[in-house]
């Protein structure tokens, strides 16, 4: 063992060969080649914004940014339909309802009904932008929808 590179802290400290551990050779480390990603799995959403909201007892449920995506105002014309348990909000010139001063969307009573969207509760809204609409879906309908993925994911039977 070479003491000589070794030098004492103080200058009456001798280093005694015995105690000084040799130093373990150290092995070139060559770079591990990184695992090969799988790609990535189709998209499916075709540009569909989402957005949680909850109806407050007015039936208006704020979605700022799905309104500011598709360029829709406060102030713009609305009609609002349901159309298989979702309401199918969409522009209109001569439209009943109108997006409100702080962005939101109305929801009227009779629509919320149908479709079994209740006040507090979270509804997803789909913003889709290529059709410039928004789709209000209940959470009994997610719900639903999310069972039978999972069931099909944990391989049960639906």
């Amino acid at each position: 063992m070479n003491l000589g590179r070794l030098r004492p802290r103080w200058p009456d400290e001798q280093l005694v060969e015995a105690l000084v551990p040799t130093p373990l050779p150290v092995a070139s480390l060559e770079p591990v080649p990184l695992p090969t990603l799988p790609a990535p799995a189709a998209r499916t959403g075709d540009g569909v914004l989402f957005d949680v909201g909850l109806p407050d007892a007015a039936g208006r449920v704020t979605a700022r940014a799905l309104l500011r995506a598709l360029g829709w105002a406060p102030g713009l014309t609305l009609h609002v339909d349901v159309v298989t348990s979702a309401i199918l909000i969409t522009l209109a010139a001569e439209g009943a309802h109108v997006v409100g001063t702080r962005e939101e969307l109305p929801l009227p009573a009779a629509a919320r009904h149908l479709c079994g969207i209740a006040t507090g509760e979270p509804a997803l809204l789909a913003a889709l932008p290529r059709q410039n609409r928004i789709v209000v879906h209940p959470s009994n309908t997610i719900a639903a929808v999310l069972a039978d993925l999972h069931a099909r994911i944990l391989g049960e039977p639906s």
